[in-house]
């Protein structure tokens, strides 16, 4: 365990400014409802809810994403995914259809049916407001206090936070029913309660921080399963901090940390137990059209280098390419492994990028198919950010603060126009942000807006309206940070 000392921390106004900040921008901006991924976990909320069944065979003609299974002669359709989106999204679904007094079976259910694409937008919308938009802007809160602990500098943790949050394809993938920006805000969750209950002898004795770290990992593998090699990563990095405490206070704290992750794996096991009448058995095994998956262990197998290449350099899937500001982040995890005061969380940053970049490479589809950007990569993207902090701590001359400046504004701006236009392009297009986002869509001004959607405002004046919105409270999060550092403490 670290010795107790001080912690900077940032201003509380900023805290609650960026959380509001980046709530906005992940509820603002819509994604396209019948994307067969997405749509699918939508299918099985409405299959709970509705008939409190989880065959989702009425909906089975709208997605390709799906599972088959055989009963009694009788072809049955289920989710393929892990059921943890599917899971989050029920409540919000169950009280809108409440609230509206309708229900799918009020709709046709055709793919060219404007009526149903409505129904499944709105609750695709609200259930992305309660679930993935919140734990976006909940992880960028934690590591804005993170970023700012290890530094001292408030403004290098809000350098790394809007990196994470607004500079990355996270943005982008938190306007949605993916599972990757959810896994990836959990992940970075559990990394800010290890570290902060790790970060002396009063907060190694509260118990909330085992609960966060439990809860985040648990849930994590609820919502996507490769997630349990991350998290027993972070899980031996917890060890390691807790390592010199006195060995009754660390079997309490463990044992609650592996309890609370149990408790939030139990919702999938149930859901599977529920679906196929055992808790050890996955829509994966019954996936069609995909025979990538019969490779390996359901499509992974072992890293390719081309893919690696892939889904880091490469224009068509490359991480740095929709997101600059993160390669300035891998610089910044060396300079923590170099410090020994930061050295194990540099090691965890590198781990878990090493993990989360080898499991993309091994998959068949490491493409991640009609994507902009890698987005089975997106849970790697924290560990990235991390590095910004000692990055902005370390620049000391004005016109390098204003390159790295200018290099967020720049990650900023492509993942604001990917959010507002598209978060899918079409498999073969080799430069789909300039192809197809500002090219083919925001030139010709096919934005997907809460104004334009749900109010019947231009698309021009719903990116305006959130600009308006955004930019006074960037502003004051600036200026508060800006205070805060001239003061030298908060």
């Amino acid at each position: 365990m670290t010795p107790s000392a001080p912690i900077v921390r940032a201003p509380h106004a900023v805290a609650l400014l960026l959380f509001a900040l980046v709530w906005l921008s992940c509820v603002w901006f819509g994604s396209f409802v019948f994307n067969p991924n997405s749509a699918t976990r939508l299918f099985g909320t409405l299959a709970l809810v509705e008939r409190g069944e989880a065959t989702i065979d009425r909906y089975q003609t709208l997605t390709i994403d799906k599972a088959e299974f055989k009963q009694g002669g009788v072809t049955h359709y289920y989710m393929d995914k892990a059921p943890g989106m599917t899971l989050m999204a029920a409540p919000v679904v169950w009280a809108t259809n409440r609230v509206t007094g309708v229900s799918s079976y009020d709709h046709i259910i055709d793919i060219t049916n404007p009526r149903l694409a409505e129904f499944l937008r709105l609750r695709m919308q609200l259930a992305v407001a309660c679930g993935a938009a919140i734990l976006t802007a909940f992880a960028a809160v934690l590591l804005l206090d993170l970023a700012t602990g290890i530094t001292g500098s408030p403004a290098a943790g809000l350098f790394a936070a809007l990196g994470y949050s607004l500079g990355s394809i996270v943005w982008g993938w938190s306007t949605t029913l993916f599972g990757h920006a959810p896994v990836a805000a959990l992940f970075l969750i559990a990394t800010w309660a290890i570290w902060r209950g790790t970060s002396g002898e009063r907060e190694f004795g509260r118990w909330r921080y085992p609960l966060m770290a439990g809860a985040a990992l648990g849930f994590a593998v609820t919502i996507e399963f490769q997630a349990a090699l991350g998290g027993l990563v972070i899980g031996g990095w917890a060890l390691w901090r807790s390592r010199d405490a006195a060995w009754p206070v660390r079997r309490r704290l463990y044992l609650v940390a592996v309890a609370t992750a149990l408790v939030a794996v139990l919702p999938m096991l149930a859901y599977n137990q529920f679906a196929f009448g055992t808790p050890f058995m996955t829509g994966y095994t019954g996936v069609v059209g995909f025979s990538g998956m019969n490779q390996g262990l359901f499509g992974l197998t072992y890293p390719k280098i081309t893919a690696l290449l892939g889904i880091t350099f490469g224009v068509r899937r490359g991480l740095f390419w929709v997101a600059p500001i993160l390669l300035l982040g891998w610089f910044g995890v060396v300079k923590l492994v170099r410090d020994p005061a930061t050295r194990d969380l540099g090691v965890l940053c590198v781990a878990m990028i090493v993990i989360v970049l080898s499991i993309n490479a091994s998959y068949a589809y490491w493409d991640g198919g009609a994507s902009v950007g890698p987005r089975h990569s997106v849970p790697a993207i924290p560990f990235f950010a991390i590095g910004l902090a000692p990055i902005w701590a370390s620049i000391e001359r004005r016109s390098d603060k204003i390159k790295a400046i200018a290099l967020l504004a720049v990650s900023i701006l492509l993942n604001l126009i990917v959010a507002a236009t598209d978060i899918f392009a079409p498999e073969t297009m080799m430069t789909p942000v300039w192809s197809r986002n500002i090219m083919g869509l925001l030139a010709h001004g096919y934005l997907n807006t809460v104004p334009n959607m749900y109010w019947g405002f231009s698309p021009w004046i719903g990116l305006i309206l959130y600009l308006d919105l955004a930019l006074p409270m960037l502003g004051l999060m600036l200026w508060w940070t800006r205070r805060a550092e001239r003061r030298g403490s908060v």
